[in-house]
């Protein structure tokens, strides 16, 4: 009996590299299915080549089933928690120089010196960035790439693409691609552990792959649909969510306290102040990673016990 068809597989999550590391990226998509689906549909302008995009997004799902699905459930079976936590730390962490210079190309020079203070404490105080302790500190996560910024400078999205391994792309998005894996101090790094970043990106999204590979009757039209409003909303900074209808509201009066910005958020300068009472919070959080390392290791040895008595069995 053939294998079930999984429908959101063609996300993504590099499995190779030719050249250049792409940031991994989880978009929605797929339900389950049997073979390949090729409904007769019309091509729009934002998809052009929905034929070759077909093609390909089989082809990944393919390759995910076979290769990445069976190599990140060893990795999740037999990595203990906490390792692939600070494996996904280390990394994020080094994103955050391709965050902090598109947020100068965008001209968020607030939003730049806020994470670059995220990147200074996770590099410092989170032991190279395998624990977030600026998340503790009141400093979240941002994305900033450059084909967002690209898109604040003017330029088109272009046709929607799926391209071979990497996955949901744009005209737009590829010298995006180009451009911060350049700027990514991770490619240059080698090889292997670009890989173990990867696979440990693939291991972490299980969980979503299955809940979403329910979610569609027809996996290639949800997963590009949702890619691409994501993508507009991360390049709009989610105004792409508001309402359009706002005409009741142009003449109401909205009081904003004297420590916050316009959208409510307090002011970075404030926040700066907070950070350092937070700080002695992080390192109890972080010795308390510590605590739960010994008996990570205990689960992660026996695990190993377990596979070399089966491989005794097995000779």
């Amino acid at each position: 009996m053939n294998k079930p068809h999984k429908g959101n597989r063609n996300v993504k999550i590099p499995l190779m590299v030719s050249g250049i590391l792409v940031s991994v990226v989880i978009t929605l998509g797929g339900c389950a299915t049997t073979g390949d689906v090729s409904p007769q549909t019309t091509a729009s302008k934002t998809d052009p080549y929905e034929h070759f995009n077909r093609k390909m997004f089989n082809f990944n799902n393919r390759l995910d089933d076979y290769v990445a699905e069976p190599i990140s459930n060893a990795y999740k079976w037999i990595t203990p928690q906490f390792m692939q936590t600070g494996v996904f730390n280390f990394f994020n962490n080094l994103k955050n120089v391709n965050v902090v210079i598109n947020d100068v190309l965008q001209a968020k020079y607030s939003q730049s010196a806020e994470d670059t203070v995220r990147l200074t404490i996770n590099s410092t105080l989170g032991l190279g960035g395998l624990f977030d302790v600026a998340k503790d500190v009141g400093l979240e996560q941002n994305e900033e790439d450059f084909d967002q910024t690209m898109a604040v400078w003017g330029v088109p999205r272009g046709s929607y693409l799926v391209l071979p391994v990497l996955g949901p792309s744009s005209a737009r998005g590829i010298p995006g691609v180009v451009f911060d894996t350049a700027a990514n101090p991770s490619s240059y790094i080698g090889l292997p552990v670009n890989l173990l970043s990867m696979l440990n990106s693939r291991a972490s999204a299980e969980g979503a792959l299955k809940f979403i590979d329910e979610a569609a009757l027809d996996p290639y039209v949800f997963t590009r649909e949702s890619f691409l409003q994501w993508r507009e909303n991360l390049a709009t900074d989610g105004k792409s969510e508001l309402s359009l209808d706002i005409e009741g509201l142009e003449d109401e009066a909205v009081d904003v306290p004297k420590n916050t910005t316009a959208v409510g958020k307090p002011d970075f300068t404030l926040r700066l102040d907070a950070q350092g009472k937070a700080i002695e919070h992080s390192f109890s959080n972080i010795a308390q990673c510590f605590n739960n390392t010994a008996s990570s290791f205990e689960q992660a040895d026996k695990k190993l016990d377990a596979l070399k008595k089966a491989r005794n069995i097995g000779k």
